[in-house]
């Protein structure tokens, strides 16, 4: 065998003891009489020794010949350290080595495989299997094994039944971009990945499997971001004779499980919080509630003066940030030129400072005396110390830029603490929302979800004021979950596909598998998909799904390691009946 212990195994109760090891070398310190390495493999460090007394020459000269990250094997007795290392779990041994085997020699590696590395992300991503050896990396790997096995548990407690669904699906125009799959024994004709099981587990419902759950790939031709690729997983789960309120509890109870499980964390409240209360309050529908700032909107108190751009907005709205007024003007100036960046998109800021002696000073004093703004501030629930900064323009734009305000002065005051976990429902979404580009409205979420009870009639006359049957499931602002109850009859699903532009000819030849389904005794049914990417990030302190992947693309979609996307071969081509008209 190539080792009886691992690297991470060896205490002082093993002393005396003949061991073999195998792992990679991590660093050789060569004294001349005596060399030490240390030898690293996925459970820890182990220091060997070799010295001129105890040691063969022979042995020790090939000892000399260690690189980094070469692959050894070496056989030898346990024995006491002498300058014990407290950081090292090992660190009260080392192993005086008899044998030593070269299993494979390493070429210097192009970083150090370290804790902190001097290797940039492009060149990590490009080894990305050397990137895996070191600590940080491999234990955001060994930290989703343990959230996906917790999950799996759970899930199974509960009664899930894990089924896998097809891979090579069909082509549907709603949502984002499919990734296509041209067919050989079929020419012209193409599959597309999923972007998600959706068709398929509602069908294992009509199939009578009434709890569902997969842990699966997905995949969508999107642009990207650091919280986005282009092949992403979801923990996908399905219920049958299920109302909204049982969904809830469920995966509440899963999501209190993984804090407790994972981190240790007991959470007990869940609020709830409707998609327009978010909106208002937070100007996204996935708020973050670890701390306060919320919107207060100040048109009432704002275009009663002569100041043209508040009179001229759709909505002025405004936080506070406490003890904001102690910011200097080169601090607030930043602010400023913050929300007047391309990414943010606001036209300016008016602030106002909540002074020490009771007074306010603002940019807009010009136009508003002090009891204009002691007013807002009373409004805002402005202290002394604070500073009220205030946005203004077209309603939603102007919501999303005070959002990213928000957020961007959150993490700076540090109040986006990443081990404290403020879970949050989202429900009551728009069932609808109309796109001006295509004159027509689309399905907020996907074209199968149901209407809430008593608003289908609601699609004859004011469509975009139906409500969803729908709900998210909000991590510390960010969306971890999100699903609804399903139309289960062909009725309403053929209602629902008219109202989002599909002929009748366009619904059978895309979804009419679906809706024959339906007529075969369909139950009430809704579901839930955790992205579990995201999850994993935000339990393990981070956001970015990156670094808890392993093999992830880059903001470009690639994967610089093995160079994918990439150019097929003419034959191949032909085989496809497929022909360019463009050199790659």
């Amino acid at each position: 065998m190539y080792r009886s212990h691992t690297c991470g195994e060896l205490r002082e109760s093993h002393i005396g003891q003949e061991v073999t090891l195998a792992g990679w070398v991590q660093k050789t310190r060569d004294k001349g009489f005596m060399i030490w390495v240390d030898l690293r493999d996925r459970y820890g460090i182990t220091q060997l020794i070799f010295d001129e007394e105890r040691t063969s020459t022979a042995l020790i000269k090939k000892a000399q010949g260690l690189g980094r990250e070469f692959v050894i094997q070496v056989k030898g007795k346990v024995i006491e350290r002498e300058s014990k290392n407290d950081n090292l779990f090992t660190g009260g041994i080392e192993i005086l080595v008899t044998e030593l085997e070269i299993l494979n020699s390493s070429l210097t590696p192009p970083f150090t495989i370290e804790d902190q590395t001097d290797g940039g992300e492009d060149v990590r991503m490009k080894y990305r299997y050397l990137d895996i050896r070191r600590n940080p990396v491999r234990n955001n790997l060994m930290f989703r094994h343990k959230v996906s096995m917790e999950v799996r548990k759970y899930l199974s407690d509960q009664g899930f039944i894990d089924v896998e669904t097809p891979y090579l699906i069909k082509s549907t125009p709603e949502g984002a971009r499919d990734f296509v799959v041209p067919s050989r024994m079929n020419a012209g004709q193409f599959y597309a990945l999923p972007q998600s099981p959706q068709t398929f587990k509602q069908l294992l419902m009509v199939g009578g499997m009434d709890k569902y759950f997969q842990l699966v790939k997905c995949f969508r031709d999107e642009d990207l971001r650091a919280d986005r690729q282009p092949e992403f997983t979801q923990i996908d789960c399905e219920m049958a004779f299920v109302e909204q309120e049982d969904i809830l509890q469920v995966f509440e109870g899963l999501t209190r499980h993984l804090l407790k499980e994972v981190n240790g964390i007991e959470v007990k409240k869940f609020p709830r919080m409707t998609y327009d209360e978010a909106m208002c309050a937070y100007g996204n529908d996935k708020p973050d509630i670890r701390f306060g700032m919320k919107f207060k909107e100040l048109n009432d108190l704002t275009k009663h003066r002569d100041f043209k751009v508040f009179n001229d907005a759709e909505l002025v709205v405004g936080i506070v940030i406490p003890g904001g007024a102690a910011y200097t003007r080169k601090e607030i100036d930043a602010l400023i030129d913050w929300v007047k960046r391309p990414q943010v998109g606001a036209l300016g800021m008016v602030y106002i400072r909540c002074n020490d002696d009771g007074t306010f000073k603002s940019s807009v004093d010009k136009f508003y005396d002090q009891d204009d703004l002691y007013q807002i501030a009373n409004a805002t629930e402005a202290k002394i110390g604070d500073l009220i900064c205030i946005l203004s323009g077209e309603k939603n734009k102007v919501r999303a830029q005070l959002s990213a305000l928000r957020m961007e002065v959150a993490t700076r005051m540090g109040l986006r603490k990443p081990d404290e976990f403020a879970p949050l429902w989202v429900v009551d979404f728009p069932l609808l929302e109309w796109d001006d580009e295509t004159q027509r409205y689309h399905a907020m979420h996907h074209p199968f979800t149901s209407p809430k009870p008593g608003q289908l009639e609601l699609l004859d006359t004011n469509p975009g004021d139906v409500k969803a049957n729908a709900y998210d499931l909000v991590l510390n602002g960010n969306e971890i979950g999100g699903g609804s109850i399903r139309i289960h009859d062909r009725r309403t699903q053929e209602k629902m596909f008219d109202y989002l532009g599909f002929t009748p000819e366009q619904a059978k030849a895309q979804f009419g598998f679906l809706m024959d389904a339906f007529q075969y005794g369909a139950p009430p049914h809704g579901g839930l998909a955790f992205g579990l990417d995201r999850l994993v990030a935000i339990l393990g302190g981070q956001e970015t799904i990156r670094d808890f992947i392993a093999f992830p693309k880059n903001n470009a979609g690639r994967d610089v390691m093995i160079d994918a996307p990439a150019t097929i071969d003419e034959t191949q081509l032909k085989e496809l009946s497929i022909k360019l008209d463009f050199k790659p």
